[in-house]
């Protein structure tokens, strides 16, 4: 008998327990882009320090976070976290609370002292950053990790720009900011105050390899509202600026706030713990349309601020503002409907808007305004060889995260034109064993079945009666277990985070664990390439390809 057949698949033969020729596609780990980062304006990558955060290594976490930015505390308080409104696990139950996290991690960081990373070496180069505000302070932070020698000039008496003159310290305590400036400070970035640049040109002159202009839109906009000699008028970018400084302005029993935006928000909340009894916002559209962010609006309604939806301002005199009801066109604009009603007033703050001062950039050769910005090509560079822009004097969205970001932006563009490889220095992980992709993973890619509801931890806020009687801060952070419990509620989109699910599911013992932090690997002469694995990662981190012919 021909006993070829048998022979062959005999127990323990190569044949017989290699399976892989029987494979029409095989199972690959991949390193997917999780929504969260790729929303970020400050390209922080919120998974790979949720990642070390959620195992309890706190420190691990933030020096993985301030590779890209060197302002958690700040930012974990007054970003209105884009990321989470990209956050996978908003389909399951809730966004995950990346913000609330980062700010725990900041406030850490104070507490124990914490250090930035060294700068990097010496370059010879010399740059001179103008403004102080959070597009300065981000690029003199990663330009002195490039090496380079960075001097920032600012016309206020103290670093900060709007995180200091613009947002109250009832959202910002000015401790925290001072402490996060003062790492950047220690990196070896020269800070001077009290030294406006008036001319752009000028400061070119002065030998410095490059000028990178970071000035914030400090100055109110202008707008005509018809008055009375004895109205009480004040600009709302003036009234913060004044207060940040220590100032008390007499503002009256009864403030009105004219303007949608955040800035008319801490205004009319500012008014209240200056001892107005009544603060009340006039905007001309309704609250879905409202430019400020909702979580603003909600406490400014629980201090007890009034708003007046569909209303303008038509006039204002001593005492009282006289407002129009508008309403919304087909295409959303307001109209007048001509129906006015008076509104007692003792002052009117005007908050319609604010401006760069860019007057440092007239007549500067290749230099170009338009529409009160400066216009920058994609290395935030301007027609002037060595001139670069950002933050709020560029064409962009007005906020400190954004203002972030151009400061890495302009860090690396700045340091590829004078001839390093215009990369930043980081440490962020990568997983091993993983083919990187462009993908970015969407819902559908993960398999939620793994993961129970957990509803997000909810950070405590001081209860109304106390807020409106000082400047104390409002939101209060997480606590060590809440902060570990948020950072756990990450799904790792599209990273493998060594679940087993794949070593567990596999009917042929064909996935190889390689240890913690090694994550696995396929042994392709076993692997029949049923999928299992894929469709049970709960991560969408692997992928079925097609097998190579």
């Amino acid at each position: 008998m021909d006993r070829s057949f048998a022979t062959t698949l005999a127990v323990g033969s190569s044949l017989a327990n290699r399976t892989g020729a029987w494979r029409t596609e095989r199972p690959e780990y991949v390193h997917r882009i999780a929504p969260c980062g790729t929303a970020c304006p400050a390209f922080e990558d919120p998974q790979a320090w949720l990642y070390a955060a959620e195992a309890g290594e706190y420190e691990t976490a933030w020096r993985t976070l301030v590779e890209r930015n060197p302002f958690p505390a700040v930012m974990g308080r007054v970003c209105y976290h884009p990321c989470q409104t990209a956050c996978n696990r908003s389909f399951l139950d809730e966004a995950v609370g990346i913000n609330a996290v980062e700010r725990f991690l900041g406030d850490l960081a104070l507490e124990q002292g914490w250090v930035l990373p060294e700068a990097g070496e010496p370059t010879g180069r010399r740059v001179l950053v103008v403004g102080a505000g959070p597009a300065g302070l981000s690029a003199a932070y990663h330009l002195r990790r490039l090496g380079h020698e960075v001097t920032v000039r600012d016309g206020g008496h103290e670093p900060g720009g709007m995180m200091r003159y613009g947002i109250p310290t009832y959202r910002l305590p000015r401790d925290v900011l001072d402490g996060e400036v003062a790492r950047i400070v220690a990196t070896g970035v020269r800070i001077e105050t009290d030294t406006p640049v008036t001319d752009a040109e000028a400061a070119l002159a002065e030998g410095w390899d490059a000028v990178f202009l970071a000035v914030g839109a400090q100055l109110g906009r202008r707008a005509y509202v018809p008055a009375g000699e004895a109205a009480r008028i004040l600009d709302a970018v003036t009234l913060l600026h004044d207060v940040a400084e220590g100032a008390r302005p007499v503002l009256g029993r009864r403030v009105l706030v004219y303007g949608g935006g955040n800035t008319a928000v801490d205004a009319a909340r500012t008014a209240r713990r200056l001892g107005a009894t009544e603060s009340v916002i006039v905007y001309r559209r309704t609250r879905d349309r409202m430019p400020a962010h909702d979580d603003e609006v909600a406490q400014a309604l629980d201090e007890g601020i009034q708003v007046r939806w569909l209303s303008t301002v038509a006039h204002a005199d001593a005492g009282v503002v006289r407002v129009e009801r508008m309403e919304l066109d087909e295409s959303g604009f307001p109209q007048p409907t001509g129906e006015l009603e008076d509104l007692e007033a003792d002052t009117l703050v005007l908050a319609v808007g604010q401006e760069a001062d860019l007057a440092l950039v007239a007549g500067v050769p290749g230099v170009e305004v338009v529409d009160g910005v400066v216009q920058v090509d994609g290395n935030l560079m301007t027609g002037r060889p060595g001139l670069f822009a950002g933050g709020d004097a560029t064409p962009t969205e007005r906020s400190v995260t954004v203002g972030i970001g151009h400061g890495a932006r302009a860090a690396r563009a700045i340091d590829a034109y004078l001839g390093g490889p215009g990369v930043t220095p980081t440490t962020s992980p990568v997983a091993p064993n993983a083919r990187p992709t462009a993908t970015v993973v969407t819902y559908d890619l993960l398999n939620p079945w793994y993961y129970a509801d957990a509803p997000h931890a909810v950070r405590p806020r001081l209860e109304t009666a106390r807020r409106t009687s000082g400047f104390e801060e409002v939101v209060q952070g997480l606590t060590t277990d809440t902060a570990l419990f948020e950072a756990r509620r990450c799904l790792s989109c599209g990273s493998c985070f060594e679940c087993d699910n794949c070593y567990g599911v596999c009917p042929d013992d064909a996935v190889i664990k390689l240890g913690p932090g090694g994550r696995y690997e396929i042994d392709l002469d076993y692997c029949k390439g049923c999928g299992l694995c894929a469709a049970e990662c709960p991560a969408g981190a692997i992928e079925m390809v097609a097998e190579p012919t």
